[in-house]
């Protein structure tokens, strides 16, 4: 009984020290190499245990030209304890892999650098053998600008950010971005404490955008921006600025915080603003280049540096609403008027027209109230004739001056676009642009001439040239009057219009005379009431109610008797 129980004790240590003693599978073991052949490492790893793993799997990228010897101790992977030859399976790759994997794990939490080779180009991006285990490298993560040319970084070592691990799936990507822009950052922080505002240095075009150009400064990139690249007025820095230029600039600000510097080239120059308002003094005539035509305006170079704006509004006296670009073209060579300087804002306003005059001013000063002129009819409007009178400006002819005893309406059917008339002056207003001109004032006022003879109260004979129902329109000498229907007779039975035609002759007295309107009443009825007390007075009859009948059939036969 004794004798089992130390047996079984035996046994079970033999079989614990077999288990203890013999390698774990999917584990990496130490082993050395005891012979090659057929392109093979036979390699013992101890207890009795030999695998095979192929030459090709001991050759990396790292070393290539490296040669297996006999008696070499290595670390292999063992996937399996025996197969169908009785051999261990082993892998020297996969060993690698997973010391490869460990040490990259421990970088990656501590974002530690890690040495790799770039060794192969795949869609997106690069393969990077990092001592056994495979990564990769994306495009974008190759370096800080976008390179050409990749060959000079393939099978080089060097180092490169774990950005992203998973074991599980055997993904690995890494940058050697990141790595560059530490590098950069620290030798940009360096660099940037020895720089100070002001100094001038020398740097080389390596980059040119819309908006400026990068400017290496040894190392060090700093932005020269388009504006600070001349005094005058650039629209690209290419227009100046070529690759690889060497050039002197000017430390503008320096942002140690960002490590952003900013360059300047005009700086290195005199500011020609300094003695502008000497060189370009208000009121005096200047000539320029128009550089830029905007809605507003158009710019006008001075000289280098010295830019002015004619506003819209000081291009010309006459066109209010036209374009800038329908009266200036870019790169034309002007003349200007220098109308405001601002040295601080630089600032400076200028003027087109000035130069020219102002044409209502100069038409003053050639001509008077009362000058006759021939003139061309531009247009007809429904209230008058515009017409021109050199200089881009028109003179207004209005309807009431076109005839004196027309309508406005009538008159203008009498005149078309393009006849040429004359016509007199009346009102020239400067500051309000405005010249009238007149052609009815050509001629005398017919109803001047009739005035002077024609008074209130007088008796005349008018001819009738027209009946409506208010009553009729007379025609005396050339002025028209009027007979109002209730002034048509004394006797009401008789206040008709129709009973006269256009052509008959009436006498009638004035009893109003409008010269403002131009417009004379008459009366028939105050005609008879005034002969009938006429004939009362030479005639009268003291009876009581004799009519004029009467008084004058009396009158009559007196004078027959005394014939």
């Amino acid at each position: 009984m004794e004798t089992a129980t130390k047996l079984a004790e035996f046994e079970a240590l033999l079989e614990k020290s077999f288990e203890s003693g013999t390698p774990k599978e999917n584990t990496v073991v130490n082993g050395t190499i005891i012979a090659i052949e057929a392109g093979q490492a036979i390699i013992d790893i101890g207890y009795k245990m030999e695998g095979r793993v192929d030459v090709r799997e001991f050759t990396t990228p790292a070393s290539k030209d490296g040669e297996l010897k006999i008696g070499d101790k290595v670390e292999v992977y063992l996937e399996r304890v025996e197969n169908a030859k009785g051999e261990a399976v082993v892998s020297r790759e996969k060993a690698r892999r997973e010391e490869a994997w460990d040490k990259l794990e421990k970088a990656a939490k501590t974002e530690e650098r890690v040495d790799g080779i770039i060794f192969g180009k795949v869609k997106g991006g690069f393969t990077v053998d990092l001592d056994g285990a495979i990564a990769f490298l994306p495009g974008s993560q190759v370096d800080v600008r976008p390179i050409k040319d990749t060959n000079p970084l393939m099978n080089v070592p060097q180092p490169f950010q774990v950005l992203k691990m998973d074991r599980k799936r055997g993904n690995i990507v890494v940058s050697r971005r990141a790595v560059l822009e530490e590098s950069r950052a620290e030798q940009r922080a360096e660099l940037v404490g020895n720089l100070a505002e002001g100094n001038t240095v020398d740097g080389i075009v390596k980059n040119i955008t819309d908006y400026g150009a990068f400017v290496d400064l040894g190392g060090l990139d700093g932005l020269l921006h388009v504006t600070d690249i001349a005094w005058k007025r650039i629209n690209h820095p290419s227009e100046m600025l070529n690759l690889g230029d060497s050039i002197k600039v000017q430390i503008i600000k320096v942002n140690k915080e960002t490590n952003r510097i900013s360059l300047g080239m005009k700086q290195l120059e005199t500011d020609p603003w300094a003695d502008v308002e000497g060189r370009f003094p208000i009121g005096s005539n200047q000539k320029g280049i128009v550089t830029n035509i905007t809605d507003y305006g158009a710019f006008v170079e001075l000289e280098a540096g010295v830019e002015g704006l004619v506003h819209v509004s000081e291009m010309s006296w006459t066109k209010k609403n036209v374009h800038p670009g329908k009266i200036l073209s870019t790169s034309q060579e002007v003349e200007v008027m220098v109308l405001e300087l601002d040295k601080e804002k630089r600032r400076v306003s200028l003027g087109l027209k000035q130069i020219q005059g102002n044409p209502w001013q100069n038409f003053a000063q050639s001509n008077t109230v009362g000058a006759i002129l021939e003139v061309e009819i531009k247009n007809i409007t429904e209230f008058g004739l515009f017409v021109g009178l050199g200089n881009d400006i028109d003179g207004m002819i209005h309807l009431s001056d076109l005839d004196w005893e027309k309508t406005g309406e009538e008159a203008l059917k009498d005149h078309k676009k393009g006849d040429v008339i004359k016509a007199k002056v009346t009102d020239i207003d400067v500051e309000k642009e405005r010249i009238s001109l007149s052609i009815k004032a050509l001629e005398r006022d017919p109803f001047d001439e009739v005035s002077k003879t024609i008074k209130k109260g007088s008796t005349l004979t008018a001819v009738v040239s027209k009946v409506d129902e208010a009553g009729i329109e007379v025609d005396c000498d050339g002025v028209k009057g009027f007979i109002k229907r209730s002034d048509l007779s004394r006797d009401r039975n008789e206040q008709r219009p129709e009973r006269f035609s256009e052509g008959d002759k009436v006498d009638a007295k004035v009893v109003n005379l409008d010269k403002a309107s131009r417009k004379f009443n008459l009366s028939i009825k105050a005609l008879e009431l005034a002969e009938e007390k006429e004939a009362v007075e030479q005639y009268g009859s003291t009876d009581s109610g004799a009519s004029l009948g009467d008084i004058l059939g009396a009158a009559l036969k007196d004078q027959d008797q005394k014939s």
